[in-house]
């Protein structure tokens, strides 16, 4: 009679151990079955922080910065004050850093006025007469007016000015002409670079280019991003 006691003992035994590695075996597997954190987007572009000039701070109007009158630096005073001292609206001051790295505030191009046009017509001669020259002079010739400047399809000279004098880039379009001129180059509050496209000048001042047909007043011909380019000229 014992034996059967034993028999069911041992069966006992491996149905709890058969229980036993059925729940290890669950836990193990059913673990590796867990979802995955989700994936955190990837970013386009290289990375560093983005900033979009729209998001930049407006200039305070209490803040002092280095004010310029008749290209001399006058002290500290807020952009109203400034403006107020150079008898000109505020929007007619150019606003960004100098040579010392400060905020500072000048009117428009009040460093660097426009240069004279560049020379095309020919030097005429001495106009010294020979006393003992006997031949008539000659008739003069009725003076002819000169005829406007006709652009071409494929462009017109393109000139830059050294500081000194003026140099031709090539014919080409008013686009490439800014783009030669002044793609990449920024300048300071102030100061200003010209060029001359067929019978425009061009004036590089901050954060815009500008024309002018008579050399002395002159309109906006396109805007200067952060990065010294003209994206509505490409």
């Amino acid at each position: 009679m014992q034996l059967p006691n034993d028999n069911r003992v041992i069966i006992a035994i491996g149905v709890g151990l058969a229980v036993l590695a059925a729940v290890v075996l669950a836990l193990v597997f059913g673990g590796s079955r867990e979802p995955a954190a989700p994936k955190a987007p990837e970013t386009e572009g290289p990375g560093g922080l983005t900033v979009n000039v729209g998001d930049a701070p407006s200039l305070e109007p209490t803040r002092a910065l280095r004010c310029f009158v008749d290209g001399q630096f006058i002290g500290m005073a807020t952009l109203s004050d400034c403006a107020r001292r150079n008898g000109l609206a505020t929007d007619a001051l150019d606003v960004g850093l100098d040579e010392t790295g400060a905020l500072a505030a000048a009117p428009t191009a009040s460093f660097s006025p426009p240069p004279a046009l560049p020379d095309t017509t020919a030097t005429a001669g001495s106009g010294v007469v020979d006393p003992y020259d006997t031949t008539l002079p000659e008739k003069p010739q009725p003076q002819l007016q000169p005829q406007p400047r006709v652009e071409r399809a494929s462009g017109a000279p393109c000139l830059r000015f050294t500081g000194s004098d003026w140099r031709e880039l090539g014919q080409m379009s008013l686009n490439q002409c800014v783009q030669a001129l002044y793609a990449g180059t920024c300048v300071r509050p102030g100061d200003a670079q010209y060029g001359r496209h067929g019978n425009l000048t061009l004036r590089l001042v901050p954060r815009r280019v500008e024309q002018s047909n008579d050399n002395t007043r002159f309109r906006i011909l396109a805007d200067q991003d952060r990065s010294c380019q003209f994206p509505s000229l490409n």
